[in-house]
């Protein structure tokens, strides 16, 4: 769990990536994503926080590997606004239990996920896969849940499987919004938020809606229903970075949230924007 501190406080984004592209270890992203395809490093980084006015962040894995994993540990050990990394491990190998081991010794680690939107229907209920989860819940460390909204049942049944284990919902289970569709997302999600060992993180979103052409107004209602489902206390706020480039800058998306979350209490903004993150995490401020 992370025991480190940081001279900063107040706004965290809790969802960002970085990355030496490369053809090869990045071939997800395609053509549609072409301005992408080039290094987003800390020094890229700390230009936009300081541009859009937030205090620290968490780094999330983008490959599924290792030696990832240990490259966002080393750049969030040099990196003061970097708190906490979400990586990567294989978490349905033999061995994982034992591999915890080691992964706690790593102050700045505070998470794991894997791509599971990338997984066939039924992943999530994996012996292997879920024996895993079991052996990380006395490690501390948060798994994050990337899914499309067609898995958010599946999502459910896994997590009443390991009711003592923090997760956090990434990208709001990424709901049709490009379609307009809110159904069965809506249903699903709130059955989800049910859940109190479940926080959300809300990003991702402007990538799933109208190409070009999407507004405020359509994210909205999407919005609307993860407040309603998980509440103030219950979700931090991620830009995606530099995914969320294919469709906003990445101080737009601070001043679209800021804007939306205007009229609620000083207290459930604090929240929002960085509490929920820190407690959730563990990340350590002055």
């Amino acid at each position: 769990m992370m025991q480190v501190t940081a001279k900063i406080s107040g706004t965290i984004d809790a969802h960002h990536h970085l990355w030496k592209y490369s053809t090869v270890e990045y071939g997800w992203i395609d053509e549609s994503m072409a301005e992408l395809r080039r290094d987003f490093l800390a020094e890229n980084l700390k230009r936009e926080l300081a541009a859009a006015s937030v205090d620290g962040t968490v780094v999330v894995q983008a490959r599924q590997s290792d030696e990832e994993t240990r490259w966002l540990l080393s750049l969030a050990r040099e990196t003061q606004p970097i708190l906490g990394v979400v990586g990567w491990a294989e978490i349905a190998a033999d061995d994982f239990a034992k591999r915890i081991e080691q992964l706690v010794q790593e102050p700045w680690l505070v998470g794991l996920r894997h791509v599971v939107q990338a997984e066939p229907d039924g992943f999530l209920d994996g012996e292997a896969f879920n024996r895993g989860i079991r052996a990380l819940q006395d490690s501390e460390l948060v798994y994050d849940i990337l899914i499309y909204e067609r898995q958010l049942e599946e999502a459910t049944s896994f997590v009443d499987r390991h009711p003592k284990q923090a997760f956090v919902l990434d990208h709001i289970a990424k709901p049709k919004i490009a379609a307009g569709e809110l159904e069965p997302w809506r249903g699903r999600i709130i059955e989800l938020a049910r859940r109190p060992n479940v926080c959300c993180k809300v990003s991702g979103m402007v990538t799933e809606a109208n190409p070009k052409r999407w507004t405020a107004a359509e994210l909205r209602p999407y919005l609307d229903t993860v407040v309603e489902a998980f509440g103030p206390k219950r979700l931090m706020v991620g830009t995606d970075w530099p995914v969320c480039l294919i469709e906003t800058s990445y101080k737009g998306w601070w001043s679209l949230l800021r804007e939306y979350f205007a009229d609620f209490s000083a207290d459930e903004r604090a929240s929002i924007f960085g509490a929920c993150a820190m407690k959730t995490y563990g990340l350590k401020m002055d």
